[in-house]
């Protein structure tokens, strides 16, 4: 139901059959990497990009996080529409990332205002900023099926682990 009051760390804990935590108790020092996952429910908690566009605001935590990743040159993945959280996280910070999310002309165009540099990347494949150790791919912003979405995914998560 729509009026339905859904709780993020159970949810995700349901999906993965995994125990979660709150992103707040997260530093980077107990990671090696951060990959963020796309979806309704990413675009719904982790930002309000979906409702507000460029003039978003990111989850205190989420931003927190990300900056912090970057800070310490550790490497960060987004998945589906999470690269427009990205960039709008990376706004202010003075890096210019390059990011994907396929070939959405309307959702490029706003994350190039954030201040990144996009690039369009077919379905199955990603695209990686070295520069930054962002690697980013469009997956459900494109795919027909889940074959398509797997195959870039793959390759993010393969790119984002070479750079651990």
């Amino acid at each position: 139901p729509e009026n339905e009051s859904r709780n993020m760390i159970f949810e995700s804990a349901r999906i993965s059959r995994g125990k979660m935590r709150e992103l707040s108790t997260v530093k980077t020092s107990d990671i090696d990497a951060l990959i963020i996952p796309g979806g309704q429910g990413a675009a719904l908690n982790l930002s309000d990009f979906l409702f507000k566009g460029v003039n978003c605001q990111v989850e205190k935590e989420t931003k927190r996080l990300i900056l912090e990743m970057i800070k310490a040159k550790k490497p960060i993945g987004a998945i589906c529409i999470a690269p427009a959280t990205l960039a709008k996280a990376l706004e202010k910070s003075g890096i210019s990332a390059k990011l994907t999310i396929g070939n959405d002309k309307d959702v490029a165009a706003k994350i190039e205002q954030m201040g990144a540099r996009h690039e369009v990347c077919s379905v199955s494949e990603c695209v990686v900023d070295h520069e930054n150790k962002i690697v980013t791919t469009p997956a459900y912003m494109m795919a027909k099926n889940v074959g398509e979405v797997w195959a870039g995914i793959e390759k993010l998560v393969k790119a984002v682990i070479e750079m651990m």
